[in-house]
């Protein structure tokens, strides 16, 4: 047993069930302070995000290969990413206004964020394998994102009907498929080693699309000078966690 398979299985019980507990801890916090921060863990998100993606990720991947096929892969990954998440919202969708019922989302959020988690996975066991410099901030940016993401989970947990606690068990057990899924990508990626590159860049573009198509555009519900200002910062101090761990290892 490697010392990078032991920072990777840390880094999986981090990304995952770490991030959902983190969450439920911010749970403590009421009303408009908890809402406040949950947003500005999404600004820091979009910054990281973006961060291990140009920054690490995509470098990495062009080292392997080459810029033209590098960019390709995260092309195609961005279009699957845009599809993948049309056919949720087709699944999701109640009516032709794409309002859900209750009793749909709370199974769909469920099966969706095991899904999303298990990609999460193979993300954090590419990056491991490419180095542990790059295991290490890639994590930092699941982290990220994830925190802001399990507390809209846990929103719409509670409000279809369940418990504090049968929420978080549940938030718990769908994040738990990046550690199965994680460790399975580490040993298939080390015999096929020549993969590694195409995952990276591939995985580089889910952290991409989240950033761009997610996260940006909510930011831009916000339109007051200040709060678009706490926007950029937080976004440049995400990027700049990134850039300093990297050039720091």
């Amino acid at each position: 047993m490697t010392i990078n398979f032991v920072m990777m299985i840390m880094a999986l019980l981090a990304g995952s069930v770490g991030s959902v507990l983190l969450a439920s801890l911010v749970l403590l916090f009421k009303g408009s302070w908890l809402q406040k921060l949950s947003e500005y863990l999404m600004y820091l998100a979009g910054g990281t995000l973006l961060g291990a993606a140009f920054l690490g990720m995509i470098p990495n991947a062009v080292a392997q290969l080459n810029v033209t096929n590098t960019l390709e892969i995260v092309l195609i990954g961005i279009l699957f990413f845009f599809l993948l998440e049309k056919i949720i919202l087709w699944r999701t969708c109640a009516n032709k206004n794409c309002e859900r019922r209750n009793q749909t989302a709370v199974p769909m959020i469920l099966i969706g964020d095991a899904f999303h988690n298990a990609i999460d996975g193979i993300v954090i066991a590419s990056a491991f394998l490419s180095s542990p410099e790059l295991g290490l901030f890639v994590t930092l940016s699941v982290i990220m994102h994830e925190i802001p993401q399990e507390l809209a989970d846990f929103g719409i947990l509670i409000h279809g009907g369940m418990s504090k606690r049968k929420a978080l068990w549940y938030n718990v057990l769908s994040g738990s498929s990046a550690i199965l899924v994680g460790i399975l990508a580490w040993f298939f990626l080390q015999q096929m080693t020549h993969l590694v590159p195409y995952v990276l860049a591939f995985s580089a573009s889910s952290f991409l699309y989240i950033a761009m198509a997610e996260l940006i555009p909510e930011m831009h519900k916000k339109t007051k000078v200040l709060e678009s200002l706490v926007q950029l910062l937080l976004i440049v101090a995400g990027i700049l966690i990134i850039f300093f761990i990297k050039h720091t290892h």
